[in-house]
């Protein structure tokens, strides 16, 4: 009985592959016969959900459909077992179609009907200095991988020789076989699932077209650049299996903590010790910056540990872009040690001058501290 395909999975004609996809996902669990237990209709619906998705998942059987109808495909049914042509799948063949989409390039790439294997991706982790990450730089770097044998040049057979077809499941690295209701599709245990058999296999690498070796690269790291970021390298992970093509390759960047400097972004901060007697008199101080340069400062007479002195533009450079950020100089007063009995004095001296009854306040933060103190002492007795 001829039937409207695209009526059948209650798609339009000018529907995508990926709503027909999702229209059949659906139809088929509703249908499906573990779900519909003794119900011939249900049993029909499924059997029609399948040979519509069967047609228009595929782009040459929808385009030939699409101009003929039914039938171009009439005499053509399929035998259940090898390629099958445009041939109906049956009950079983366009789940297998679901889980390949769902689970296909889990553990390691693609493969297509001549055997060949898409190489999976790789992430290597490279650690940098802080100096590289302001100025760039260009690294080599040597990964291990599975990379093309040399000896075969990937295709996994001696030289002189090729690959053939694999005689069970003519290329189609999976047979199916039909069980009472059911088609069941399997990989075809010939050729393991590849397509293809190599009857000469490449002594060097045992006929699986690629070694274990350590990869020799270079790579241009930019300038700017922080921990956590990824560099791709189009086609430089591990090789594919015969003749496929090579994953990529994904560069971790670690940027090392460093002895002055600590980054926040693009700015940089900078912990810098003061004698007292320059942060109560002020004065100027020479800072190193991440350029390898230094600067001097101007400290501020009276200044205090924890204050922050902003150097503009000699943080770390925005990628991409000639905008630097900015340098803080964050200030911690040094309490001088290993005094002699005279310079005791000297500070006696001066600390009874400083909290005289003069009226004068050298000390605002302390003598507001105890002050307030004070009153919640007042508060409490009360």
């Amino acid at each position: 009985m001829s039937t409207n395909h695209y009526e059948t999975l209650g798609v339009t004609k000018s529907a995508d592959a990926a709503e027909i996809k999702k229209a059949y996902r659906k139809l088929a669990m509703k249908y499906h016969p573990d779900q519909n237990q003794d119900n011939a209709e249900a049993e029909e619906k499924f059997k029609q959900v399948n040979a519509a998705y069967d047609v228009l998942k595929d782009e040459q059987k929808r385009a030939a459909y699409d101009r003929f109808g039914d039938a171009a495909f009439d005499g053509s049914m399929g035998s259940g077992a090898g390629r099958g042509g445009f041939g109906n799948a049956g009950f079983g063949g366009n789940f297998s179609d679901i889980f390949e989409d769902m689970f296909g390039d889990f553990m390691g790439g693609s493969r297509n009907s001549s055997g060949a294997r898409r190489g999976a991706d790789l992430q290597y982790a490279h650690e940098i200095s802080l100096e590289d990450a302001y100025k760039g730089v260009e690294t080599i770097l040597k990964v291990p991988m599975q990379d093309v044998c040399d000896g075969c040049k990937g295709s996994g057979a001696q030289d002189g020789t090729s690959s053939q077809e694999c005689p069970t499941c003519e290329g189609a690295g999976r047979v199916r076989a039909q069980q009472g209701f059911f088609t069941i599709e399997r990989g075809c245990e010939t050729c393991g699932g590849q397509g293809t058999v190599i009857k000469d296999p490449c002594k060097k690498c045992s006929g699986a077209g690629r070694l274990r070796k350590e990869k020799t690269l270079k790579i241009n790291i930019p300038k700017g650049i922080d921990s956590g970021r990824r560099i791709r390298l189009t086609g430089e992970g591990e090789a594919g299996l015969r003749g496929g093509p090579s994953g990529d390759l994904y560069v971790l960047i670690t940027v090392k903590p460093h002895k002055f400097f600590r980054r926040d972004g693009v700015h940089l901060y900078c912990r810098v010790p003061i004698a007292m007697t320059k942060a109560a008199l002020g004065g100027e101080v020479e800072v190193p910056t991440i350029s390898g340069t230094s600067k001097k400062i101007k400290i501020p007479a009276g200044t205090q540990t924890g204050q922050q002195l902003r150097l503009k533009e000699q943080g770390m450079p925005v990628m991409q872009s000639n905008t630097l950020g900015d340098m803080y100089i964050e200030i911690f007063v040094e309490t001088p040690v290993n005094l002699s009995s005279k310079q005791k004095e000297v500070f006696k001296k001066l600390d009874q001058e400083l909290h005289g009854k003069d009226g004068k306040t050298y000390s605002p933060e302390s003598s507001g501290f105890f002050d307030k103190m004070k009153d919640l002492w007042s508060d409490l007795k009360d």
